[in-house]
């Protein structure tokens, strides 16, 4: 009996679960009404009174051992199933941070352009970097217009003369120049004048 006890112990200490197969397989063998340490303990009923007390301790004791192997196994296997990498839904959108808000002067645009789109006007755009012929001269701005001199301009290039648009009426001009009327549009957009910061301009926002 006691060579039996020994023999299964090392069984069980060497029995390798890395699958749920193996834990089935180790259940039936160990664990089960049917199992080895089951039968162990019907066959201590034949065992002399005088060496039951000691053979019962032996076998609670490995009872125990199957027991807690079997659970230390099962919970080893169940967590690695979770962490599975191919159980996780990467496709799942970001949850987005609502931090700030949108700058007072884009609200303001935006809610120009709604009220004139919805009056029927197109909305158009054109370079902020632009030639002196659509910024001024086709505007009746010959060169010494004194709004030439008001709006301070910011020249980037000489021969031919490119700026930074004083305003949005450039775009303006490309328009007539290749489309034909009537046509109705805005031209919202930065514009770039040297003028002292104030409450009234900053950041100037050109309603075209």
């Amino acid at each position: 009996m006691e060579q039996k006890i020994k023999s299964i112990e090392e069984q069980i200490n060497s029995f390798l679960i890395k699958t749920k197969e193996d834990l089935e397989q180790y259940r039936l063998q160990y664990i089960s009404k049917k199992g080895v340490v089951a039968s162990l303990f019907e066959d201590l009923k034949t065992i002399a009174a005088e060496h039951k007390k000691l053979m019962g301790k032996s076998l609670n004791d490995l009872k125990r051992l199957s027991e807690e192997k079997f659970k230390a196994a099962q919970e080893s296997l169940e967590s690695a199933t979770t962490a599975t990498p191919t159980d996780l839904d990467l496709t799942l959108p970001i949850t987005p941070n609502k931090i700030g808000s949108q700058h007072p002067l884009n609200l303001t645009r935006y809610r120009i352009i709604e009220i004139f789109e919805r009056l029927g006007f197109n909305v158009e755009d054109g370079p902020e970097i632009e030639d002196d012929w659509h910024n001024f001269t086709a505007l009746n701005f010959p060169e010494n217009h004194p709004a030439r001199e008001m709006q301070d301009t910011f020249f980037i290039e000489k021969n031919p003369d490119m700026l930074l648009r004083t305003h949005t009426s450039n775009v303006q001009i490309r328009l007539m120049k290749d489309r034909k009327p009537p046509f109705r549009a805005i031209m919202p957009g930065r514009v770039y004048r040297n003028e002292a910061i104030s409450a009234r301009a900053h950041c100037f926002l050109s309603p075209g």
